[in-house]
């Protein structure tokens, strides 16, 4: 039990960039960075009690500063993609940086939060060790209205689960949507594809998109489509379906309705790797969730692991791509002084 901190590297302008290591009772670490607060590695055991990484990452500061994915990065002010990257508050239109298809916003780019050094302190707590990460966004920034205090909580607990607590205040109305963007392989992040690892997804409804993943606003059933993961099923079941939207995004990469109560903590994702018996299951109090099968994964990962397309999945708890665009979904927006608080938990087991 316990932490430690060690030197990642260093920035252009000399700057150290640290790693932090949260270990539990079980043998089992997580750790992160201060740049961009950043999740590096998640090592748990299969049914033979072998340790394994299974998040996929870069292996230095350069790599995570210039390679594509967002592997483990905090992402915010707002996760995933605004249409025409503008959207409206109170009367103002905000014009936001355009990086997705030439005229979209992704992940609040191009500027994006694993660029900054994040203040970090840690402490034991009854629930396990937890490493905050606080970061205070002026007014403008990234185009977005209101100095806002964000702090990102990651707790290893000894049920083997790492918790993640947003929260953030702002003293304008504002945009208050993160999510992390952790990418996962059950039996590996070094283990090649994810198509025979199974996903449950408890929402019987998501989000249809156009060709450039915006979301028209309309929910569409999933049952009898390929979109179906109410019963677990491998990912790679349906997914070169000759169906729109999964042509559309070259595979998974969908925000789906999850089904639980608004704002209420549930048991909403699984993920199971059968042939080392390890399980996921995520519990969030979110509305929806981004799976994406990292249909366009590349670059150089840890250890030297050249990653490929469908390497690892994400589970991106979120609000719905566009929600600032589309009244019908749920509101992304905070209020002037309100807390933005939100919860997404990783549990990792073995069955089998």
């Amino acid at each position: 039990m316990g932490w430690k901190k060690e030197v990642f590297g260093t920035l252009e302008n000399g700057a150290q960039v640290d790693r932090y290591t949260l270990t539990n009772g079980n043998g089992v670490s997580a750790s992160f960075t201060n740049l961009g607060g950043i999740w590096l590695s998640m090592l748990v055991p299969d049914k033979s009690g072998e340790m394994g990484d299974v998040l996929l990452g870069r292996g230095s500061v350069e790599h995570c500063l210039t390679l594509s994915g967002h592997l483990g990065e905090i992402v915010g002010r707002n996760a995933n993609r605004i249409g025409g990257a503008a959207f409206s508050l109170n009367g103002t239109t905000y014009v936001l940086g355009t990086n997705d298809a030439g005229k979209n916003n992704l992940h609040s780019g191009p500027d994006f939060y694993r660029k900054r050094l994040w203040d970090a302190s840690v402490e034991e707590t009854a629930d396990g060790t937890r490493l905050d990460f606080s970061l205070v966004s002026p007014d403008g920034d990234q185009g977005y209205p209101g100095n806002a205090k964000i702090t990102v909580s990651y707790t290893l607990t000894e049920d083997n689960s790492l918790r993640l607590d947003y929260h953030m205040v702002s003293d304008a109305d504002t945009v208050a949507n993160f999510t992390n963007h952790a990418y996962f392989n059950l039996a590996g992040h070094d283990s090649g594809d994810i198509l025979n690892q199974k996903v449950w997804i408890d929402a019987d409804y998501f989000t249809i998109a156009d060709k450039d993943s915006i979301p028209t606003g309309e929910l569409v059933p999933v049952k009898g489509t390929p979109m179906d993961f109410t019963r677990p099923k491998t990912i790679g079941q349906d997914i070169g379906a000759d169906y729109e939207p999964l042509i559309f995004g070259k595979g998974y990469d969908h925000n789906w309705a999850l089904n639980h109560p608004q704002g209420e903590l549930s048991l909403s994702l699984k993920a199971i790797d059968e042939k080392s018996g390890r399980v996921m299951e995520v519990y969030t109090d979110l509305p929806g969730v981004q799976f994406y099968t990292g249909n366009m994964l590349n670059g150089i990962g840890k250890d030297g692991v050249e990653y490929q397309a469908r390497h690892g999945f994400c589970f991106e708890t979120q609000h719905y791509p566009d929600a600032v665009n589309k009244p019908g979904f749920p509101s992304p927006f905070l209020k002037a002084g309100e807390e933005y608080k939100t919860t997404t938990i990783y549990k990792f087991m073995v069955e089998g």
